[in-house]
């Protein structure tokens, strides 16, 4: 942000993760074709059927958009799987399963968000939520991706196939369709790309809260906060957009933090701040220097508004990109308290021994990684996250493959589409190359790039999967170079069969547009 890179990687000083024990010694996940009798293994890569067991991909938000169009554009067959009832995820409102609100717009600025083959059509610097969910449909639509989605279809579990753990006899998942009924599929690999903004964080407190309590996730307008005296608990970027929501609704706003925070404005110099000096990034600890100097130029020092004093550099936890929450708190809209001691009834009490009186208490506590369908030792996960080579491999190479598990200052939806395109140029060689793609295997044998960018983050879980954008990025493009490029030849651009729609229409499914 501001003079140069964003942030970020899962703990930044720490020991470069390894592989588990046992990792390299057994036959590692290819890309499987069934093949159809009489036809040997080597003729069926060249068939002209595709393979009968596709890829699944769970998820239609932005992740699963990018890994749609990634593995089209390598010809690898791949059936959709969207709890909603449309592509955007949960920047589509009408989802029920969305965390959106109504006053929710792009906190990294448009040219640095959208995918870099598909400009979005809007000459706002930060689209509001609306305009995002239409740009992910035109997305959709423009590349034939939608066609390749099974909607209103929730994923209720993946589990190897026969018991297998290292993904050779491939993965079954089951779904819940709209109706009610629930499906079987098995497939070759599974993308996981269900996102990280699902499973709300609840932390407990001592005492009970007599009055009204809700997580951000369940917030939508500032209509629930007319006329209440409201506590929000967290001052993160939903925390502080929901705060300046609610002083001109509430009888009273308090912001309840336990730490500092450093506040980045939308705009510096007339621009918005994450495209200044874009592609020419500074070592970590110049930026921090300079940055740090730049904003107590612009925005002050939030110590005198309240908050406490980081005791962390910038960029080693997200930084705010609101000053609104400033310009409120210096017109006396709101204030900022201490941390939660407990709750007695509608009393809230505080751990400098103050207490106040509330009828709302907002938890603006973020949310939690979670992928509930698949057991979490398949995905190697240690403590708050997977520990996945790139963030991405489970370093088995057992056929799953995690999409959009990054969080980055400025890595946007781009970031997240070179993600999708290593997992199908990998698995285009899996297939096709099996030479190349054993190479690959054996670089994430050996000790894992520092994708820090020089950075020590802090030790939060909701900073176990950062990455530094021009570090991961860097990384990233780098090892797409170590595969082949997918050839057209590698399968049809095409729809793989469906093997429930066409078990119900007693007809095989027509191919749809790459």
């Amino acid at each position: 942000m501001l003079c140069a890179t964003p942030k970020a990687y899962r703990g930044g000083c720490r020991a470069r993760r390894r592989p588990v024990p046992g990792s390299g010694t057994r036959a590692p996940f290819a890309y499987a074709v069934r093949t159809r009798p009489g036809v040997g293994p080597d003729d069926a890569a060249h068939a002209q059927e595709p393979p009968v067991n596709p890829i699944a991909l769970i998820g239609a938000g932005p992740s699963g958009l990018a890994g749609a169009r990634a593995l089209s554009r390598a010809g690898i067959p791949f059936i959709g799987f969207e709890a909603g009832p449309d592509v955007g995820g949960l920047w589509n409102i009408d989802n029920p399963r969305s965390t959106m609100y109504e006053s929710a717009h792009l906190i990294s600025s448009r040219t640095t968000t959208e995918f870099a083959e598909f400009p979005m059509d809007s000459t706002a610097d930060y689209p509001g939520h609306r305009e995002l969910h239409r740009y992910f449909r035109e997305y959709a639509d423009a590349y034939g991706l939608r066609e390749h989605f099974r909607f209103d279809t929730r994923v209720t579990a993946v589990e190897p196939v026969d018991g297998d753990a290292t993904g050779a006899s491939g993965w079954r998942v089951t779904a819940a369709g709209p109706d009610g009924g629930t499906t079987t599929t098995e497939h070759s690999a599974v993308v996981l790309a269900n996102g990280t903004l699902a499973e709300p964080n609840v932390p407990g407190f001592r005492g009970e809260f007599s009055g009204e309590l809700m997580h951000t996730s369940a917030y939508t307008s500032p209509k629930v906060f007319e006329g209440k005296r409201v506590l929000i608990i967290g001052a993160g970027n939903s925390g502080c957009d929901i705060a300046v929501d609610a002083v001109h609704h509430a009888a009273s706003v308090d912001l309840s933090v336990r730490r500092g925070y450093y506040f980045v404005p939308r705009y510096l110099f007339g621009r918005p701040s994450d495209t200044l000096n874009q592609g020419r990034p500074l070592p970590a600890r110049i930026k921090q220097f300079v940055d740090t100097r730049v904003l107590r130029a612009f925005t002050g020092d939030p110590v005198r508004f309240g908050f406490p004093k980081p005791d962390y550099r910038i960029y080693e936890s997200h930084p705010i990109v609101n000053t609104l929450i400033l310009n409120h708190l210096g017109q006396g809209d709101l204030r900022v308290v201490g941390d939660i001691d407990r709750f007695d009834g509608r009393a809230v009490h505080f751990a400098d021994g103050s207490a106040a009186d509330y009828d709302l208490v907002v938890l603006a506590t973020g949310y939690k990684l979670d992928y509930p369908f698949v057991e979490r030792a398949h995905l190697n996960w240690t403590s708050a996250a997977p520990e996945l080579y790139l963030n991405v491999f489970p370093p088995n190479f057992n056929g799953l493959f995690v999409l959009g598990m990054i969080e980055a200052s400025g890595i946007g939806w781009q970031g997240r589409y070179e993600q999708a395109e290593l997992i199908a140029a990998y698995l285009a060689a899996a297939r096709t190359e099996p030479d190349a793609a054993s190479r690959f295997r054996d670089a994430a044998a050996k000790p894992w790039p520092d994708l820090s960018g020089g950075y020590r983050y802090l030790g939060l879980d909701r900073m176990s999967y950062y990455v530094n954008k021009d570090a991961y990025r860097r990384t990233v493009k780098r090892m797409l170079r170590t595969l082949p490029t997918p050839a057209a030849s590698v399968a049809p651009a095409t729809s793989a069969p469906d093997p429930v729609r066409d078990a119900e229409s007693g007809a095989p499914k027509a191919g749809t547009r790459a």
